[in-house]
């Protein structure tokens, strides 16, 4: 498309198969003429909100930078859609060299590059945002990270170093106290106790097989089901804290030591649904929260005498203020409107409102 950032693609063909494989937060497209040409390969990353959609060629999504149409009548477009632009892709079959083995295809290799490298700077950090480095955590990102340290009730900002040791010293136990398991007792024992790094693997394979795509944006009832599937990330109860990355944290319980310093931690507050049954509650304004004023007492009946002797005195009293009142060429100002400049004085000079 006219605005997508990624480059040009110098492929054409009259027919073609795509065919797919991923790895860790990249995904490898290969596009394979079906006559004579050269196959050409595309790497993707997704930032926030790319994906892929197949849809009819004529209705294409807004943010649609890259579309590949097929032969139908009418055909369809399978798009590459980012709506923040944060994805890319780049032309060539390699990785991404910085990034680590997948935790989901390649676990046996993620497992031991994370500890035979825990003396790396990177596990200086705390354990959530290690977690985010995909030179050894490749594929984990910012809801997964949650869902695992709930899981194991670790504190996000524990030192990563710290946390990765005792498994590694828990792991070293567990082989010379039991040298003779065999492979099915290890899974069971590793299925009912699981560790950090296994459940790198398992949670994100969990939303992976499910029996939804929990992730389509398009499907509200996929999305019903992705929320009601996590158990941390975004859910009522559950704290919150930017992380020194200024990634949000969700997170129960304690924080840890390395938890930023002059930062709140927020609470994500339940969002209770309406009861179309429950009566409508009654609206309190500021005007009935007042004082109930005291009931007005029904008028005495007044005598003529006291009434016109009253009279006269008011009308007395009205000619001496007259009387006493310097002339004045501008007319007199409502009663109101004098407040009003008063009031306005007051607070001229801070009298309003001080204590």
């Amino acid at each position: 498309s006219a605005v997508g950032r990624g480059p040009e693609v110098p492929f054409s063909s009259e027919a073609y198969r795509i065919s797919a494989a991923s790895r860790g937060k990249e995904l490898r497209l290969t596009l394979a003429p079906l006559g004579p040409g050269r196959p050409q390969d595309l790497v993707f990353r997704f930032g926030m909100s790319g994906s892929f959609r197949l849809c009819p060629a004529a209705q294409l999504p807004r943010h649609a930078h890259l579309r590949f149409l097929t032969r139908e009548s009418p055909p369809r477009a399978l798009c590459f859609v980012d709506a923040r632009r944060f994805g890319s892709w780049r032309l060539g079959e390699g990785w991404e060299p910085g990034r680590g083995p997948c935790v989901l295809s390649e676990y046996q290799a993620f497992r031991d590059n994370v500890l035979q490298h825990l003396e790396d700077r990177a596990f200086d950090k705390p354990i959530c945002e290690a977690l985010l480095n995909q030179k050894f955590f490749n594929g984990i990102g910012n809801y997964l990270r949650a869902e695992i340290l709930y899981r194991l009730k670790i504190p996000p900002f524990e030192k990563a170093r710290t946390v990765l040791e005792a498994l590694k010293a828990q792991e070293q136990a567990r082989r010379k106290k039991n040298p003779s398991l065999t492979l099915s007792k290890k899974l069971k024992l590793r299925r009912e106790n699981p560790d950090l790094l296994e459940l790198c693997h398992t949670v994100p394979m969990e939303v992976i097989a499910a029996e939804k795509n929990l992730l389509d944006p398009d499907d509200a009832d996929n999305h019903t089901a992705f929320k009601k599937w996590l158990q941390c990330y975004l859910v009522p109860g559950m704290s919150s804290l930017r992380d020194h990355n200024g990634r949000t944290m969700w997170f129960q319980g304690e924080p840890g030591p390395m938890a930023p310093k002059g930062q709140p931690s927020r609470k994500k507050r339940a969002q209770l649904k309406a009861d179309p049954e429950a009566p409508t509650p009654e609206v309190t304004t500021r005007a009935s929260k007042r004082r109930p004023r005291a009931a007005a007492k029904p008028p005495e009946p007044v005598k003529e005498e006291e009434a016109a002797d009253g009279l006269r005195k008011e009308r007395s009293r009205g000619r001496r203020k007259a009387a006493a009142a310097p002339a004045s060429s501008e007319p007199e100002a409502p009663v109101k409107a004098r407040r009003s400049r008063r009031m306005s004085a007051r607070r001229g000079r801070g009298e309003a409102g001080s204590p």
